[in-house]
């Protein structure tokens, strides 16, 4: 039977666990004393015949090998492989334990199901329950030899009790090379259907879950047969095994005392008995010979399973349950707390300090807290916080400033979204001349709409449609087939020459003050405003083409200004206006990558109240280049690709 010791180990006291070491029964001195006292003569042999057999030639010779053996047996990796290989049958046998079949379940299942307090209705539960038990008893009697040694033939069941000569008849009629454990399952589920049929089992509900705890029995029975026809892989069990062998031979050897005389390192003592290497293999042996008492539970050692009780104590309750305990009740009567709000057991005197404990109510029941802590905040104090983190962090605020004072590609991005943006509003404020206001009032207007429009971002836009909005109305989406491009007259004027030639000088090309106000002031000899000296320029028709000369127009700013403009993109700009130079290529690839204007068709565009679009727009395809290249419109989201 299993060694039992959980009661001399309820509480933890100085050396709890010393008075188990000298337990017998179950022990690992009962276990390994054989291997140990084999393994302790055979160091002795050994360890007698180098001193007093061996010439000095020969002893020379042994000691050389013993320090080799010392040396490479560190090398077999014993400690992993026996761990891994001892943690797998541990958890192997206590699953096999938990796939025991129990019929408890059952039984009370069957108790309240099952309706009949005559003759037929306890014979259908008594039956039904020792089907049960049979099937139990027939894979138990196949897996443990304690089960089979009491029940070796099925002659000893029929006698037992737990099947008659009739069942015992159909049991063997039915041809099947398999192990047939599972007939009296079936037999169950039978009785159950005539029960039902019968009207003894009242509804579809309580046949469904006899059903399913019968099914839950049977499926312990199977596991326990998979568990002893599947065992642990022998390659790991020999490899284990192995290991272990392997390295206590080696020790016999390395292990030995040698002569101190001859100034061998590590041996300058001459103890005769080995200490450590004992200890060492009653360790690890013994760590084996818990995986081999363990790998299978069914067997007949101390710590094995207690199969025969199971089947006893298994039958003689679930018959009590299912008949003579069937429709017993005890009288009810009212209990002793009947009037009590506040029921309390009593305590005796050797559990009174149970009652000087306060109840657990949680972790943080006496956790403190600030009272200046303690008081709700405005929802709009919070969402201002949230808003504006600099304020409560200024080492944040700080590194977004450096962040922001750095230049980075984004940057020069959207500037070029933002140029594109601001054509795409000129084009909707006149439509039938790409020139500049000339009012001073048209302008102001004209920087209002760009503060009211919305910028169009090629990284999170439709690619199928253009974003424009004015004077804060809802943005229109023109689709992708109604937007072409216009081509600007290369011929170029003698204020836009000039103005080229003051930007190369740090004029107003490569130098931009953008302020708050979304307007371009050139640094420089440019003047103030996005024209020439009188803030207008004449520029050809659209649709007519200048071969001889460059672009006409230097491009717009690319740097962005605070405003929707530095939202959109996620980009935090300084309140003071900033001032970047823009390297010459740069500003020159810039202006080849944009000179392809996008222009709205104007049907479905929104006109304010005050413009009308022109009659007659001239639209021109994109310009074809020499060398092939990718051009990407980024105020559509779109990419055209040249020949």
């Amino acid at each position: 039977m299993t060694v039992t010791y959980t009661a001399r180990v309820a509480n933890a006291r100085f050396c709890g666990f010393s008075k188990l070491l000298l337990a017998w029964r179950g022990s690992i001195y009962k276990v390994l004393y054989k291997e140990f006292i084999a393994f302790f003569a055979m160091y002795t042999a050994i360890s007698i015949t180098y001193r007093f057999v061996l010439y000095d030639d020969q002893k020379r010779y042994f000691e050389k090998l013993a320090i080799y053996c010392n040396h490479y047996a560190s090398l077999i990796p014993m400690s992993f492989v026996l761990g891994f290989y001892v943690t797998l049958v541990v958890n192997r046998w206590w699953s096999q334990y938990t796939c025991i079949p129990l019929p408890d379940r059952l039984m009370c299942t069957l108790s309240a199901g099952l309706q009949g307090s005559d003759e037929r209705g306890r014979l259908l539960r008594r039956t039904m329950m020792r089907y049960a038990s049979l099937s139990a008893l027939l894979i138990l009697r196949s897996v443990s030899t304690a089960v089979f040694k009491r029940f070796p033939t099925m002659d000893h069941v029929v006698e037992a009790g737990f099947m008659t000569r009739e069942e015992r008849k159909k049991f063997e009629g039915l041809q099947c090379p398999y192990n047939k454990y599972w007939i009296p399952c079936v037999w169950f589920t039978n009785l159950v259907a005539v029960a039902r049929c019968e009207g003894r089992i009242k509804d579809d509900a309580t046949l469904k879950l006899l059903l399913e705890e019968l099914n839950d029995f049977r499926g312990n029975c199977s596991m326990l047969f998979h568990y002893d026809m599947i065992s642990v892989p022998l390659v790991y069990t020999q490899v284990v095994t192995l290991a272990v062998y392997s390295f206590f031979l080696v020790c016999l050897i390395g292990r030995q005392f040698l002569d101190p005389s001859q100034g061998y390192p590590g041996h300058d003592l001459d103890l005769y008995v080995p200490i450590f290497t004992l200890l060492q293999f009653f360790f690890y042996a013994g760590w084996l010979k818990v995986a081999e008492q363990l790998i299978n539970p069914f067997g007949e050692d101390d710590d094995d399973f207690e199969t025969n009780w199971l089947i006893d104590r298994n039958f003689q309750v679930s018959m009590m349950a299912v008949d003579e305990m069937y429709g017993d009740l005890p009288m009810m009567e009212r209990d002793r707390y009947w009037n009590d709000s506040n029921p309390r057991p009593p305590y005796t005197a050797a559990t009174l300090f149970g009652l000087r404990k306060p109840s657990f109510q949680g972790s943080t029941f006496d956790m403190a807290i600030p009272k200046e802590e303690m008081h709700f905040q405005p929802l709009e104090d919070i969402a201002e916080n949230l808003e504006e983190p600099g304020s409560r962090h200024p080492n944040m605020a700080l590194f977004n400033r450096l962040l922001v004072a750095a230049p980075s590609p984004s940057s020069l991005m959207e500037g070029a979204l933002r140029r594109t943006s601001a054509q795409l509003q000129r084009l909707r404020r006149f439509p039938g001349d790409l020139n500049p206001p000339s009012s001073d009032d048209d302008e102001d207007d004209l920087g209002k709409l760009g503060k009211g429009g919305s910028l169009p971002s090629g990284l999170g836009q439709d690619t199928q449609s253009t974003v424009c909005s004015f004077r804060g109305e809802a943005s229109t989406r023109t689709p992708l087939l109604d937007v072409c491009f216009t081509q600007e007259r290369r011929g170029a004027l003698p204020e836009q020459e000039e103005r080229r030639a003051e930007g190369s000088d740090g004029g107003s090309v490569d130098n931009y003050v953008i302020d708050d106000d979304d307007n371009v002031n050139g640094g420089g000899g440019g003047g103030g405003g996005t024209g020439g000296s009188d803030g207008r320029r004449e520029e050809s028709p659209v649709g007519e083409i200048d071969e001889s000369g460059p672009l006409s127009r230097p491009p717009p700013p690319l740097w962005p200004s605070r405003g929707r403009y530095a939202r959109r993109a996620s980009a935090m700009v300084s309140p003071r206006p900033l001032a970047v130079p823009l390297p010459g290529p740069l500003a020159r690839s810039t202006q080849e990558l944009f000179r392809s204007q996008p222009v709205v068709n104007q049907s479905r565009a929104t006109t304010p109240a005050h413009r009308k679009p022109s009659a007659k727009m001239s639209f021109l395809p994109v310009p074809s280049f020499s060398v092939p290249q990718r051009l990407r419109s980024l105020s559509m989201g779109s990419e055209f690709t040249g020949p």
